[in-house]
């Protein structure tokens, strides 16, 4: 049957594809070669979700056929022990959870919008689930905790309606006038126009009659407070937790404009008899959080519902800021906060940015975080009344995304690096203690000496490789390296990675491809994308070189803080020192062939690039949704972000606006260049794209513009991330003096069935 079949079908196909190559959408791919089809089409696994012991995980996949131009989505679950997966659940069903080691819940959505909570057998899911309940709306990021005589409570998101109640699209009566009416902002936020409805956190409970659960009606935790929970656009289940005592979360501080302002608030709503939600619900207590005015994230219960924890920045307006820990000892004194680390200068003592908390089953307590362009793990003492030291590394990265703690102590991980797109891991509860008796601690050599040597991963216990350690993609960890040059004014030193073809051969030559991340507060890690994956590029014959500018995060906050006012200053100076390096230094680049890409802040740099001395040293450069001119930021949504980083307000520092604005040195321009830019990115909006292209077109430079009407920042649809695929490569390949990418593929491909 259907739910007892021991492994997947998309399991099955990533087996047949990856492996041996040969299906792709409707083609044959004859050669050995990773390629956009490859990435795109290959089963995309969620992060795991174990039971309590980790002998089973729940997690999700997906996989879009190019033959059927469709998107197939499947709940599975992995037996640890054999290393096989089972079915649960397909189309419209997501997060599934554990109820007990055997059961589980998840959600099904129908066309209209009515989500149903099922609850099943992990054996034969199919044949013994049940409705435990139907939500009259869209709901996610379901969150459970263990109650009393086996119930549950249970937290979900959705978006409520000014009363108050559950929004349901399906519902809505359609205005007959398309007109949109705004006498504040936000207007717009990333691809979407502001409406009355706003997120919301809505509660109930899970309790058993007779042997099936049943859900009780949905509370709006939110009804009436003018708060706004999950913080849109990317907040989801680190914006709130519950505990048997209550909710914890974070909202935008509702007298601030959110356009203009990045302050968030934490907020508890508790009580001994919290879950009796027919006692109605308590008022949200803001949680002080002196001299910190900036946005505060990831509440977080401990394990036995007493303490929390939570990050806070302490600048309003600067969304990159340092996440600094918190913990309220008690709920029932939510007022009573401890700033763990905390300094004179307010810096902290630890310098790296937590990305998420999770509780140890002892005396310990654990953070990821950005380190030297990987996310990694590490952990201290729970005891803030003994402990006065900071976090200590205990697994480096890869690009750690989650970690959960099992009944044992240990962790469950999962994660990705640039050559595996999921991995299932588990650290032994015996590392904590390892690091704590031993008392060795690890630290990044500064940014103004050498780099030295990374430590060696601690004993992670192997779980599940989605790709096989990258060798179903034909990659390998051979293909990557690190180095670090001397950056602007030969003062700091510049991390960057590069990546090498599979075939690589070091008495041959390669054109270089150097790529410019986003942010500009972010960097390249050793972690997996659909978007801008290295060895996409590199198995077309690249050597990829992706440094970490100054501005980046994962070297220490002053590095990331050094970029305010300096767009087009230090990083660029960065930039070109890093050209040099590689021209000098790996023999095996040809920078006579080299071509540049960026995105974001990283289009931003092409633009500027091109109108300056290092733009001549490319053959071609691509700018996706990038900035052309400083001014036109003032069409963007969070307007908070070049206030802050350009130093002010457009009409309290027109000098400072005007200094890295890209469309000054317009009449440089002249290296061939593709322009992309999506029509529903509204934090860089269209204009910027085509108005870098008229100037392309009107100096006469060769250029191309690309564009997606049903795209927002990113290009996210897989028919139009190949497309996207295809012109950048072609584009670059042309310039570089390699094969365009359809023409290879056109020659290597069977025709189509």
């Amino acid at each position: 049957m259907r739910a007892e079949r021991s492994l997947t079908r998309d399991r099955r196909a990533f087996n047949f594809l990856l492996l041996l190559l040969p299906a792709v959408a409707s083609m044959t791919i004859r050669a050995n070669k990773f390629t956009p089809e490859v990435l795109l089409s290959a089963p995309r696994r969620s992060e795991g979700n174990p039971n309590s012991n980790g002998s089973k995980v729940l997690y999700s996949t997906s996989t879009y056929s190019f033959e059927h131009h469709t998107k197939t989505s499947e709940i599975c679950v992995l037996d640890i022990k054999s290393d096989e997966a089972s079915f649960i659940s397909g189309e419209g069903a997501s997060e599934p959870q554990w109820l007990d080691d055997d059961t589980v819940l998840l959600l099904s959505e129908s066309k209209d919008g009515i989500t149903s909570v099922k609850v099943g057998s992990v054996n034969g899911f199919d044949n013994s689930c049940y409705d435990a309940g139907t939500i009259k709306g869209s709901v996610g990021n379901v969150k459970l905790v263990s109650l009393d005589d086996g119930a549950f409570g249970i937290a979900v998101t959705g978006k409520a309606t000014p009363s108050g109640d559950l929004y349901n699209e399906a519902d809505e009566k359609k205005s007959q006038s398309s007109g949109r009416l705004y006498s504040s902002l936000f207007v717009r936020h990333w691809d979407h126009w502001i409406t009355e409805n706003r997120n919301a956190i809505w509660l109930g409970t899970l309790k058993k009659e007779g042997d099936r659960y049943k859900l009780s009606e949905l509370k709006n935790a939110l009804k009436g407070s003018k708060l706004e929970s999950p913080v849109d656009p990317f907040g989801g289940t680190n914006n709130f937790d519950i505990s048997r005592h209550g909710l914890v979360f974070t909202a935008k501080d509702p007298e601030l404009n959110p356009a203009t302002h990045t302050k968030t608030n934490i907020y508890t709503l508790t009580g001994k008899d919290f879950w009796d939600l027919s006692k109605g619900m308590p008022e949200p207590f803001k949680v002080p959080i002196h001299g910190f005015e900036g946005a505060s994230t990831n509440p977080t219960w401990d394990n036995e519902g007493k303490a929390i924890g939570f990050f806070s920045m302490r600048t309003d307006g600067y969304e990159s800021d340092k996440n600094q820990i918190f913990i309220i000892p008690n709920w029932t004194n939510p007022g009573w906060v401890q700033h763990l680390w905390a300094t004179e200068d307010g810096k902290g003592s630890w310098d790296r940015s937590p990305q998420s908390i999770t509780w140890g089953a002892n005396q310990e307590i654990y953070f990821t975080a950005e380190e030297a362009g990987r996310i990694s793990l590490f952990a201290a003492s729970s005891d803030f009344n003994k402990s006065t030291r900071a976090p200590k590394l205990i697994v480096k990265g890869g690009g750690i995304s989650s970690a959960i703690l099992l009944k044992d102590g240990s962790l469950f991980l999962s994660s990705s690096s640039l050559i595996e797109n999921s991995l299932y891991s588990i650290l032994p509860a015996s590392a904590f203690l390892e690091i704590s008796a031993n008392g060795n601690s690890y630290s990044l050599p500064r940014n103004d000496s050498a780099p030295g040597h990374y430590p060696s991963d601690r004993a992670t216990k192997y779980v599940s490789s989605n790709t096989r350690s990258g060798s179903t993609f034909g990659l390998s960890h051979d293909q990557i390296e690190e180095i670090w040059f001397k950056g602007a004014n030969n003062k700091t030193y510049v991390h960057a990675w590069v990546f090498k073809p599979s075939t690589f051969k070091r008495s041959h030559k390669y054109p270089l491809a150097y790529f410019i991340h986003g942010g500009p507060q972010g960097a390249w890690e050793d972690a997996w994308s659909t978007r801008w994956n290295p060895a996409i590029f590199a198995e077309q014959g690249y050597v990829v070189v992706a440094p970490n500018p100054t501005g980046s995060t994962g070297y220490g906050q002053d590095f990331t803080d050094a970029i305010e006012g300096q767009w087009g200053g230090l990083p660029y100076q960065d930039l070109v020192k890093g050209f040099e390096y590689i021209k000098d230094n790996l023999e095996y680049v040809d920078t006579d062939r080299s071509v540049a890409l960026g995105a974001s802040y990283g289009g931003y740099m092409m633009n500027w690039i091109q109108g300056h001395d290092l733009g001549r040293q490319f053959k071609a450069l691509v700018t996706h949704d990038g900035v052309f001119s400083m001014i036109a930021q003032m069409a963007s949504e969070e307007l908070y972000f070049p206030f802050h980083d350009i130093g002010g307000k457009l009409w309290e520092n027109p000098e400072g606006w005007a200094q890295w604005d890209p469309s000054r040195f317009a009449s440089h321009w002249a290296t061939p260049h593709l322009i992309i830019h999506s029509e529903k990115d509204y934090r860089l909006t269209m204009n910027e794209g085509l108005a870098a292209f008229n100037v392309l077109q009107t100096r006469g430079v060769p250029s191309q513009f690309l564009t997606f009407p049903d795209e927002n920042h990113w290009v996210l649809k897989p028919e139009n991330s190949l497309l996207w695929h295809e012109t950048v490569l072609d584009w670059i390949n042309e310039h570089a003096g390699l094969e365009k990418y359809t023409e290879w593929r056109a020659k290597n491909v069977a025709t189509r069935k």
